[in-house]
């Protein structure tokens, strides 16, 4: 796999493993510190630089940015929080080869500068940003000082993305593979740009760290991407099922849609017969199908056919049933023995009756379920379940764990977690996806992959994947109606990669 995110245990595994093969910790150091200095150097002039240096190994990297930059003929201050003889380990080498004054972590350090370098706590801090570390970055925010990140910004949590006193940066330098705060919100908006540096770590130490979490990218996925068959037809390319209700008829539509642009050979609303003509006359190559029978019992009868791979309830499926009745159409999806996917209402009808959607789901484990709740479906279907405070990974993965489904839980930095503990983290969305129906095409994205015979795991981190950058290729003034048009853009886009 690729883009793998480590926790700052995991890095620090990697750090010592590196070492042990014979790699002086000060090497990396001073790799890193080379890192950052040519990440400014490619950005930057020559200007007044405060580098602001903690006690520890971020700190170490300081020093070493701060020599470089006085070589390379910048002008350079050098604060420190601690004095150069309280420095330990590499960091105390490292603070050997500064020849300038160290000032003091005050304010004043700040006074005619141009560029701030924060090498204060990086990714280690567990515990708010407080003091003078804490005053001095705010008071550059302030003055509107751009300020470089190393690892990242002093009061951001590396594992969590937790911020505790952390102010912007303009960019962040963090070395051999990002962490999960680098990619989770709040922690995420305040990185800036970027960059994750080479800085000699073998990528044969990733085997021996167990890996769990990924940036979400086509390299993590593209393996197990459905492609057409040359000699296949449609039914090869799977059938997909939305559930679509009576009244919000716009959502199930949306999603139909979604499910035959990302490739399913056929995709099917079945709906109440009260309700047909509304989507026959909407829909051209989406098929109808007319429910006379109760609902539950009219999906049940479609789904025997085994033709039929993938279904989708949720988008819309309150208008016109109570809770009861939609609860009854996922228990119809669940036991079909196909795959499932459950979004919005179909959640929503669930809130006080959590352990009986787990003990569904969990009735036939072989069979793939994705679930895709956003904060307030996620917070109403767990209740006092989840421990308050627990960040957006951890969470994600205790809903996949305790139902034993595929959960993708949604927002600006939507995580997708198998109940196997795997996740993916996904910072390829614009904000202008924050618009009525996106969901609704998101769930029929991976409804379509589902359908194909992708994994869940691998299909909703492909679908939120391929969501963002239909928005990303559209640009403003996207509407839902919008995304499953730029689709096929994507999927070129996507076999040009391949």
């Amino acid at each position: 796999m690729a883009g793998e995110l480590l926790t700052v245990a995991q890095m620090g595994q990697a750090d010592a493993l590196t070492m042990a093969s014979g790699t002086p910790g000060i090497a990396l150091m001073r790799r890193a510190g080379q890192s950052v200095c040519d990440a400014i150097q490619a950005r930057w002039s020559p200007r007044p630089t405060v580098v602001l240096c903690g006690p520890g190994n971020n700190g170490g990297d300081g020093w070493v940015v701060a020599s470089l930059l006085q070589q390379a003929g910048w002008p350079v201050t050098l604060s420190s929080l601690v004095r150069r003889d309280q420095l330990r380990g590499d960091a105390r080498l490292a603070g050997t080869e500064w020849t300038g004054a160290v000032e003091p972590l005050t304010v004043s350090v700040l006074d005619g500068a141009a560029l701030v370098v924060d090498a204060l706590f990086g990714a280690g801090l567990t515990r708010p940003l407080e003091g003078q570390p804490a005053a001095v970055l705010a008071e550059a925010q302030r003055r509107g000082l751009p300020v470089v990140a190393v690892d990242v910004p002093s009061g951001v949590w590396g594992d969590t993305g937790a911020v505790t006193g952390a102010v912007a940066s303009a960019l962040t330098v963090t070395f051999f593979r990002a962490k999960p705060g680098h990619a989770l919100m709040p922690g995420r908006s305040l990185c800036g740009e970027l960059v994750v540096a080479d800085i000699g770590l073998p990528d044969a130490v990733l085997t021996q760290l167990g890996v769990q979490a990924w940036d979400n990218q086509p390299a993590l996925w593209c393996a197990a991407w459905p492609t057409p068959a040359s000699g296949g037809h449609k039914y090869h390319r799977g059938h997909a099922v939305v559930w679509g209700g009576a009244r919000m008829t716009g959502a199930p539509r949306l999603a139909a849609r979604a499910a035959a642009r990302i490739g399913a050979g056929l995709t099917t609303v079945c709906v109440p017969e009260s309700a047909w003509a509304i989507y026959a006359a909407a829909l051209d190559s989406i098929m109808v199908h007319a429910v006379k029978d109760a609902p539950d019992v009219g999906l049940a009868a479609l789904l025997a056919d085994s033709r039929h791979r993938a279904v989708l309830v949720g988008p819309g499926a309150l208008g016109g049933h109570d809770g009861a009745g939609v609860r009854a159409l996922v228990h119809a999806a669940l036991v079909s023995g196909r795959a499932v996917v459950l979004d919005a209402d179909a959640l929503t009808a669930f809130e006080h009756d959590a352990d009986a959607l787990r003990a569904a789901i969990g009735a036939l484990p072989e069979r793939p379920v994705v679930l895709t709740p956003h904060e307030g479906e996620f917070a109403r279907l767990m209740g006092d379940r989840i421990k308050p405070g627990l960040d957006k990974l951890t969470r994600a993965r205790a809903l996949a764990a305790w139902t034993g489904a595929t959960v993708l839980l949604k927002g600006p930095d939507t995580v997708v977690a198998s109940p196997d503990g795997r996740a993916s983290i996904n910072r390829h969305a614009p904000a202008t996806l924050a618009t009525a129906g996106a969901g609704d095409v998101l769930a029929g994205l991976i409804l379509g992959l589902l359908a194909q015979g992708m994994p869940a795991w691998e299909a909703a981190s492909a679908a939120v994947w391929v969501h963002g950058d239909a928005a990303h290729a559209f640009g403003p003034g996207l509407i839902a109606d919008d995304l499953s048009e730029a689709v096929p853009g994507v999927l070129r886009r996507l076999a040009d990669r391949r």
